[in-house]
């Protein structure tokens, strides 16, 4: 073979490798998302006899899964002058850069947006779930509900701290340790709270430093809102934070909760909540009834610390809990299911 030939054979067989190694990208058919939320204003309708309150809707981000350009090779064939015969350079094997962990693959599918909701049952009966949980990997932790006679009282402040001596008094008296998903943003104003809290026992969870809807927001905003609460809680309390997180607003897709799963965190939903963020109809007695009502094997309660109901409650809806056998637990010791 010439060495004309021998070059313009490697050429051939060069640009058949490169087509091989095109980046094919799937994309998934979006599924119409379900918006209920805990935290929202409006109602949504549901099949379910009982359902949380729905959210507003988080506009659908778009999202392009764009291959990685591939650099055209540049491959020059010069003919030998010389009239004996010439030995062809051989290919030189080029090293593939290393993946970037910090980016998590995704299709538009898994852009779509959802707001956490269950769908109640009878008194002592564990609720329905979303169906989109059933599509949950292994790479995407997340709990909604336990198992057995415990309950998990989880209380979010990442609005208004009203009567803190209240409910921390109310939490001592009846020996109970709650679950407190706080933002960052609330902590930096009221450090003392956060002090407070972690003296008595509690367990604080990652609640992002501004509580701003990550439906819309970016990858490296994410990341910011998640690193700058760890940063903040380590300076405040000179300990790292355990890896379990609250989505704001109960707003999350696919992705970021993929996203936030790959930074360590196991995402904690809830399997009884309130409409806490407006006044209730007969003040204290409402939060009682919504919890006491929906009370099963291992339910997660969302109640919000900016309701002045929850607060006048809580002591009574401890002691309740407890006369029916429950035993109250933290988070972390809840594991996402396989």
């Amino acid at each position: 073979m010439t060495p004309i030939t021998k070059s313009a054979a490697l050429l051939i067989l060069l640009s058949a490798t490169l087509v091989g190694c095109a980046d094919k990208s799937l994309i998934s058919p979006a599924t119409e998302a379900v918006t209920s939320s805990p935290q929202a204003p409006t109602n949504a309708p549901t099949k379910a006899p009982t359902k949380v309150e729905a959210a507003k809707p988080a506009p659908t981000p778009t999202s392009k899964s764009t291959a990685t350009p591939i650099p055209s090779p540049t491959h020059t064939a010069a003919a030998s002058a010389t009239p004996h015969p010439t030995t062809a350079p051989s290919p030189v094997a080029t090293t593939k850069p290393a993946a970037d962990t910090s980016k998590v693959k995704s299709t538009a599918g898994d852009k779509v947006p959802y707001s956490w909701y269950y769908m109640k049952k009878k008194t002592g009966q564990v609720p329905d779930f979303p169906k989109e949980t059933k599509s949950f990997t292994a790479d995407q932790k997340a709990v909604w509900v336990g198992t057995g006679k415990k309950v998990y009282l989880t209380i979010d402040a990442g609005g208004p701290l009203i009567e803190v001596d209240l409910m921390l008094k109310s939490l001592k008296e009846n020996g109970v340790k709650a679950n407190f998903f706080i933002s960052g943003n609330n902590i930096k104003k009221n450090p003392d709270y956060l002090k407070r809290v972690v003296a008595d026992g509690h367990f604080v969870a990652n609640h992002t430093m501004t509580h701003n809807d990550f439906n819309e927001l970016s990858d490296d905003q994410i990341r910011k809102e998640i690193t700058d609460f760890e940063a903040l809680y380590k300076k405040l309390t000179g300990k790292e934070v355990e890896k379990y997180f609250r989505f704001p607003y109960g707003h999350y897709n696919m992705h970021n909760l993929s996203l936030v799963s790959s930074m360590g965190y196991t995402s904690v939903f809830w399997s009884t909540a309130m409409r806490d963020w407006e006044p209730r109809a007969n003040g204290a007695e409402d939060p009682y009834n919504d919890i006491m009502n929906n009370l099963h094997d291992g339910n997660i309660i969302l109640m919000h610390q900016g309701s002045l109901e929850n607060m006048q409650a809580l002591s009574r809806i401890c002691k309740e809990i407890k006369k029916k056998g429950y035993e109250f637990a933290l988070v972390n010791d809840l594991q996402p299911k396989k």
